[in-house]
């Protein structure tokens, strides 16, 4: 099991979210992002439930680590994330993010329930929740995701305005001095890396501005990393 307490929070990771990569080819996609440059791979786990959608689960994911040593890192933008925790720590899951929206239980029981796995823990938050929701529990997870859309679906438009979210969050980081990734999600390409690295997201989640981009998996990953320039700018 890779530990993402071992990655850099100083400098650009690309996370391809595999959603927008070929399902019918899924392992060959990801050594493909692998081969390009990628640092980690993203999971989106959708329920269809917590939110309206439905993707993959633990016996997809199980395949996929079979075929690939890379970081798995998982969204589970699902109802009861404790409850299946282990399923997919036990499929080969690194990392088990999940929202903290839902209430299955209390977030302190979640983290615990994650963390008895063996995985890292993250928490997202959804474009409505404010940031100072999530200062309770920052010394007890690895990494926090902020949705710069709505969760439930790929391709969707950036939105612009959480990046004061985000700022607010990394301000905070820094100033705790904590060893804690903050993650973006959502509309992310070579257009909007710039300001999504200025205010602070080091890890950043791409789907179609991966596997979508024009002029191939290798250049998209390239222009995500060289915004590294600019991380923590507009703080």
């Amino acid at each position: 099991m890779i530990d993402l307490r071992q990655l850099a929070t100083d400098r650009i990771l690309v996370s391809p979210s595999v959603l927008s990569a070929d399902f019918g080819r899924l392992s060959e996609e990801i050594d493909r992002v692998e081969a390009a440059g990628a640092d980690v791979i993203h999971l989106d786990v959708m329920d269809g439930h917590f939110v309206p959608n439905l993707t993959f689960g633990s016996p997809v994911i199980k395949s996929l680590r079979k075929k690939s040593q890379m970081l798995f890192d998982t969204h589970l933008m699902i109802s009861e994330p404790a409850r299946y925790a282990q399923a997919f720590a036990s499929a080969g899951c690194d990392h088990l993010t999940f929202h903290l929206e839902c209430s299955e239980r209390p977030t302190g029981e979640i983290i615990d329930a994650i963390r008895q796995t063996g995985c890292t823990v993250g928490i997202s938050l959804k474009p409505a929740t404010p940031p100072e929701a999530i200062f309770p529990w920052l010394d007890r997870i690895d990494l926090i995701l902020i949705m710069t859309v709505e969760p439930g679906f790929g391709g969707q438009s950036f939105m612009t305005d959480q990046m004061g979210k985000c700022a607010t969050i990394k301000r905070e980081i820094l100033r705790r001095k904590l060893h804690v990734q903050l993650e973006a999600d959502g509309g992310i390409d070579a257009q909007t890396i710039g300001t999504v690295a200025a205010h602070g997201a080091n890890m950043i989640v791409s789907g179609t501005g991966v596997f979508g981009y024009p002029e191939g998996v290798k250049a998209a990953i390239a222009k995500l990393h060289d915004a590294t320039k600019l991380l923590d700018s507009a703080l």
